[in-house]
């Protein structure tokens, strides 16, 4: 029998037991694509990682069944809606709940995290829209409008606006800056499930119960295209990350679309039931179900599927169909532009008196009852407290991680949370090196895949080489059949390359942080602080820094007035740890005390003598001078791509003030 070779462009990946009865919801992270959160009606919310057979934390609290999830934008955060209206937010890096939010009358059955500050959207079977500062505990704005559950919420990009999807058959969009609803699309003949903005251009994208997914145009608003080619009832929708097409995900089928003109790429069989979810990782696509207490993991190999050219005739109907010039359509469109001045702050919403209230009793109480247990501690720590590159390095090295241990009493960790992406080989020659991986894919068929050498302007925090020392040092140098073969003593001699000098690098350094921990120990931060400034050497900087930032009470305006300069050093750092620090430590000063420095300076003078506000006067005058120099740096820096041009975006937006 003649064998024929199949090409497999999807499969299930991993069947679980997610909760103890049925489960009701779920979620996955769409920065990674790797993790999950079920939510039961078991009352727990439930974390999983992607190939991952156990959980690894279970989030209890809720006395209803959990209706909804969400994930904020770094994957730090879930929040939980329940069928009794409460809603309730962890922070997964800390293992700890965050706030409790009682406020709906209903049912919660949609959810969605603002992009760019700490607040969050509900939607519930009330028909209303709630807008929480979740800093404050408080309901800051409601939105009235329609008249069945709201299914369905989407932040815009820029954070401007809010989408809303409904079983009344449309789909709404607010002006969160107005504080009023914008439009309302209504060409749906059924409940809609879904909705979400084009990353890129000024689109929305629906999908309904009608079987149909509908693209509107968000400066026109006006629909701009329909696809009638669904055979059951489209449950979710994600755009390719590079806005080129948009899937449609409904029972055992995923579509690919384009749009003006209307077109069908590719249509997918996969055998997944009614998807749940969708995530893009690694050109991949990663899809979830759940039927009663299973949830189920299925993949799609992006590479296997059309994203452009020829249309799969018939799927869209009784519209002529001109030659499409590009993948993208013809029609040129607005894009989103992210936030670069304070006056599209999340600060400036339009809040009506009345809306915000107060922590209770009772939410302090709800607080206390609910719990983050990790279950797997393992891969708890795997994904969400991994150790820095210096960590790394002491302990393979010398133990000083031990040593950091004892003398500050915490360790030495960096707070944000590890990016999951997949790894990549460093290549020694410029040019392309061919990597193998099986993480999600079939066992059997590995991928592979090509990756360009990384530019050497920045030196990784997590590298499988030691910095300063040269493989090709150990190696002989002879390359052809006639070389001797070298001898013992020659290798020892190669080995020994360098040592001498890393000891006493080592040494050195370990003195000098004995000499910190000494002035640490008897209790005063800030000349702690500067005997590691005086020394010159950052490392040593960025050692107390990670401490200081994992205790943000820690940080007092003395500090800032010491360290300002040295962060600036740090973030133009070739080291990747190094940035890092700098980040987190500017972000925490920026968020504690931009507030008082602001206030302090454009209050008016002082009748008579007042030795302290002069003082404070005169610290804040130098802080906002280092900070005005550091927002020049922070600007040209957030014009990078890439995780750390998200995190200078993030601060770009923090300093914003200081630009104007």
């Amino acid at each position: 029998m003649a064998l024929t070779n199949t090409i497999i462009t999807s499969w299930k990946l991993q069947e679980i037991v997610a909760h103890s009865s049925n489960v009701s919801s779920l979620v996955l992270g769409k920065a990674s694509g790797r993790l999950l959160a079920t939510g039961g009606e078991d009352c727990r919310v439930n974390i999983w990682a992607v190939s991952k057979p156990n959980c690894i934390m279970s989030l209890t609290g809720h006395t209803s069944p959990v209706e909804c999830i969400q994930f904020n934008c770094s994957e730090e955060r879930v929040v939980a809606g329940s069928q009794s209206g409460s809603l309730r937010l962890w922070d997964l890096e800390a293992a700890k709940i965050l706030r409790t939010l009682m406020g709906h009358k209903a049912s919660v059955c949609s959810l969605d995290f603002h992009p760019m500050g700490e607040y969050l959207a509900s939607g519930s079977v009330d028909s209303n829209i709630k807008l929480w500062d979740v800093r404050r505990k408080g309901c800051v704005f409601r939105y009235k409008g329609h008249t069945q559950a709201v299914r369905c919420l989407a932040f815009s990009p820029d954070g401007k606006w809010l989408a809303s999807a409904s079983d009344d058959s449309t789909v709404k969009l607010w002006d969160l800056i107005a504080g009023k609803m914008i439009t309302e699309f209504t060409s749906h003949t059924s409940a809609v499930n879904v909705v979400q903005f084009h990353p890129n251009e000024y689109l929305l994208a629906s999908g309904s119960a009608d079987r149909t997914v509908k693209l509107w145009d968000l400066e026109k608003f006006n629909m701009i295209s329909s696809s009638e080619g669904e055979t059951g009832v489209v449950r979710s929708i994600l755009f390719n990350p590079d806005g080129s097409c948009l899937y449609s995900g409904s029972e055992n089928t995923l579509r690919v679309y384009g749009w003006e003109p209307d077109r069908c790429f590719d249509v997918v069989h996969v055998g997944w039931g009614k998807v749940s979810d969708l995530a893009i990782s690694n050109n991949q696509m990663i899809a979830v179900s759940y039927s009663q207490n299973n949830v189920s993991w299925y993949v799609v190999d992006l590479n296997r599927v059309k994203k452009s050219g020829s249309v799969i005739q018939g799927l869209i109907q009784d519209k002529p169909i001109p030659a499409p010039t590009s993948a993208l359509g013809t029609t040129l469109r607005r894009n989103y532009e992210r936030p670069t001045t304070s006056s599209y702050r999340p600060q400036t919403f339009k809040f009506p008196e009345g809306e915000r209230r107060s922590p209770s009793s009772e939410d302090e109480k709800e607080d206390k009852e609910s719990s983050a247990e990790i279950t797997n501690p393992e891969d708890y720590k795997e994904i969400f407290q991994p150790r820095s590159a210096i960590c790394e390095f002491y302990l393979h090295k010398i133990r000083l991680d031990n040593f950091h241990t004892c003398c500050f009493t915490c360790p030495i960790t960096s707070s944000t949370p590890v990016q999951r992406v997949e790894p990549t080989v460093i290549a020694a020659a410029p040019r392309p090196v061919a990597v193998v991986t099986t993480s999600v894919t079939s066992p059997s068929r590995p991928v592979v895949t090509t990756t360009k050498p990384k530019p050497t302007g920045i030196i990784l925090s997590t590298r499988n080489e030691p910095i300063g020392l040269n493989a090709g040092d150990f190696l002989s140098h002879a390359r052809n059949a006639k070389a001797s073969v070298m001898g013992d003593e020659e290798a020892l001699a190669q080995i020994r390359k360098g040592h001498d000098t890393m000891c006493v690098m080592l040494t050195s350094r370990y003195k000098n942080l004995d000499t910190v921990r000494s002035v640490w120990a008897s209790g005063d931060v800030k000349t702690s602080l500067d005997s590691a400034v005086s020394m010159n050497d950052l490392s040593i900087v960025v050692d107390v820094l990670n401490i200081i930032n994992r205790k943000p009470s820690l940080w007092k305006l003395d500090l800032c007035t010491s360290i300002l300069t040295q962060i600036e050093e740090l973030l133009q750092s070739k080291y990747e740890s190094y940035v890092q620090t700098g980040c987190i430590s500017l972000k925490l000063i920026l968020k504690r005390f931009w507030p008082l420095i602001s206030d302090t300076l454009t209050a008016p003078p002082s009748v008579g003598v007042d030795i302290t506000r002069e003082e404070r006067h005169r610290k804040c005058k130098a802080c906002y001078k280092q900070l005005k120099n550091l927002s020049n740096v922070v600007k040209n820096r957030a014009e990078q791509v890439g995780r750390h041009g998200s995190t200078f975006k993030e601060l770009q937006l923090l300093m914003a003030p200081l630009y104007c």
